[in-house]
């Protein structure tokens, strides 16, 4: 079984509005945010054992401190510049490419990508807001092998959701 976490990236700063959007920095509430959302993984007893994340400053962060709060090795964290406000498509061809000793992967990353792959997994979603987290399981041996049809829901998480 493979399992899969769409993590988005936490709340952006908007303090500049000329900045390129790739340069964009968290916010407070996203430094706030992202640490209370690991530590929900750290609850659960989940954890990476991989982590790929878009290049952009935003997700960057957000994928460090998930790594730093989950005390996965900072400099096995990988940034692709392809998930950087990916379609589903490239999202789904760079998790396909993930290595098959892999059993937990961490895809840090945007919307309207990550709310795409969601419906195109089979699940309904109105919006996956920043630092949301939405997990996939599927039953297959290879990450190749995986699509809708073998597609299960995991779970859906944020930060303005109660915890259990």
């Amino acid at each position: 079984m493979k399992k899969l976490v769409l993590i988005r990236h936490a709340k952006s700063s908007w303090d500049d509005p000329f900045l390129n959007d790739h340069e964009r920095p968290l916010a407070e509430r996203g430094y706030r945010d992202a640490p209370r959302m690991a530590q929900r993984f750290k609850k659960k007893d989940i954890y990476p054992d991989a982590i790929i994340s878009s290049d952009a400053v935003r997700a960057k962060s957000t994928a460090l401190i998930f790594a730093e709060n989950l005390h996965f090795p900072k400099e096995k964290v990988k940034f692709n510049e392809s998930l950087y406000m990916a379609s589903s498509n490239t999202i789904l061809n760079e998790i396909k490419k993930t290595k098959n000793n892999i059993k937990i992967l961490f895809v840090f990353g945007h919307n309207p990508g990550f709310n795409e792959f969601i419906e195109k997994m089979g699940e309904d979603i109105d919006n996956l807001p920043t630092t949301g987290l939405f997990g996939f399981k599927f039953e297959v041996a290879d990450w190749e092998e995986i699509s809708k049809k073998n597609a299960k829901f995991w779970f859906f998480d944020y930060p303005k959701r109660k915890e259990d």
